[in-house]
């Protein structure tokens, strides 16, 4: 379809967005493709979800495109390539801009993170948004506690050889089940990192199984325990429950007693999915952490929990608050 004049291009992206929604719903709960894609309406759902999403982003004047990127050094059952989406800001000064890496969660993946790509324009910043193993198209192995460490190595190492961002100034944000990925990168690629954000995240005692059984029935509306047996690779949700503390807990690995970049924990303190002792628990191993946890707030601490987010990521940045969103977008 031709779209001429700015009214026809922002009717289209509302409609795709419109329908990219409806595409999500369909969707849901949790989909991957590892190993490969499971056959069905579901995977047809996500399959249309990113199409028509991407229709929309390619009318936006700072449109959002896919990448693939080369995995480099993939493990055994790891694919060979990693897909994310990139959304650049128009106009920069100084250079190139700095870049906010999104990590997904469970359920949210990269089309659906339009108003925080957003907020990073708003700023001067790049965006590069990538999903989590065991979810959506992420090609990592889910039952590999390692897997993570190989795929933000593949993605920053692809990051700095492009042209297009200031790899001094990068930041993580992790989202609920990514924010267990957000302090592990943190730790693990420090040196690389100008700050992360773990938000509503699990890292030890989530993963205990008196905990999982009790968050069923919470904020979750889907079983889980089953969901989360399967990101993380295992076939019964018994085994899950026996063995991934052991495992993945950062507690039990020694991630959480060396040294991390700055780091925010964000979370409420009534969450019922991600206990709000997992965002306190990196306070007492390594070196200090920030926090800010909202009493009484559920999983992530929504609906307030933006509000400390931004403000420390532009403070950490270094690069001010937000500029004229016309004037970064090139919308006047």
């Amino acid at each position: 379809m031709s779209l001429g004049s700015e009214d026809e291009k922002q009717n289209a992206s509302r409609l795709y967005l419109r329908a990219a929604c409806l595409y999500r719903i369909a969707r849901f709960p949790y989909i991957s493709s590892f190993p490969t894609p499971t056959p069905g309406p579901k995977w047809k759902a996500w399959t249309r979800q990113k199409e028509i999403y991407l229709r929309a982003a390619s009318t936006w004047v700072c449109p959002v495109t896919e990448e693939w990127i080369p995995h480099r050094a993939p493990g055994t059952r790891d694919r060979a390539e990693i897909p994310v989406y990139v959304r650049l800001p128009k106009h920069t000064s100084g250079g190139r801009p700095p870049v906010a890496l999104l990590v997904t969660g469970l359920d949210g993946y990269r089309p659906d993170n339009t108003g925080r790509l957003d907020e990073f324009l708003k700023r001067g910043w790049a965006a590069v948004v990538a999903e989590i193993p065991g979810t959506a198209d992420c090609p990592c192995d889910p039952a590999d506690p390692l897997s993570p460490d190989r795929l933000f190595t593949s993605i920053l190492d692809w990051m700095a050889a492009q042209d297009a961002f200031d790899m001094h100034h990068v930041m993580v944000w992790g989202l609920s089940a990514g924010g267990y990925y957000a302090i592990r990168v943190a730790h693990t690629h420090r040196g690389r990192l100008r700050g992360v954000v773990a938000q509503g995240a699990g890292c030890h005692h989530f993963f205990d199984e008196a905990w999982i059984e009790g968050a069923e029935g919470r904020e979750y509306p889907f079983e889980l325990a089953r969901a989360m047996a399967a990101k993380h690779g295992y076939a019964s949700i018994a085994a899950f429950k026996a063995e991934a503390q052991k495992k993945f807990s950062l507690l039990e690995n020694g991630i959480l007693d060396g040294e991390s970049c700055r780091l925010l924990l964000v979370n409420g303190t009534a969450d019922g999915l991600m206990p709000v002792e997992d965002s306190l628990l990196p306070f007492q191993h390594g070196g200090p952490k920030e926090g800010r946890f909202f009493e009484g707030a559920l999983h992530m601490g929504y609906p307030r929990a933006n509000e400390a987010v931004y403000p420390w990521m532009e403070s950490v940045m270094g690069t001010g608050g937000p500029v004229a969103f016309h004037e970064t977008l090139g919308l006047a």
